[in-house]
């Protein structure tokens, strides 16, 4: 699991030990909503999250289609109001990996429609979860 603290004085935090600047792109967060600086695929077992190519999901269908638009997230579509409409988004496995890693994607989406990328960025900063 990534440890962070804020340090917000001097404008730095810490990241898994490494030093980082909290207006860095270091914050992956997947097509999906997923923050996958967060995540222990990413955390234990270096993924890099699905807009590098060492994601651990290839085959993502999310990934396929927000990518194919020129998305940077799922937030960015406009065929969805509610994102449990959609089929790729909202699925079994989906909800399943959900509670397997203890995150919600529905919301993390919401959110990012609500605040923008930078801003949900700086949030996942402090909030520790996917």
């Amino acid at each position: 699991m990534a440890h962070f603290f804020a340090i917000p004085d001097d404008g730095w935090f810490i990241l898994g030990g490494e030093i980082l600047d909290k207006n860095t792109n270091d914050i992956l967060i997947a097509y999906c909503g997923l923050c996958c600086t967060n995540c222990i695929m990413s955390t234990k077992y270096g993924c890099r999250g699905c807009h590098s190519v060492r994601s651990m999901n290839r085959n993502c269908k999310i990934k396929e289609c927000s990518s194919g638009r020129g998305y940077n997230t799922c937030a960015e579509c406009k065929d969805f109001e509610d994102f449990k409409k959609c089929k790729k988004l909202n699925n079994f496995m989906s909800r399943f990996m959900g509670f397997v890693f203890d995150n919600d994607r529905i919301k993390n989406l919401k959110r990012l429609r609500e605040i923008g990328l930078d801003s949900f960025k700086k949030e996942k900063i402090i909030d520790k979860k996917p």
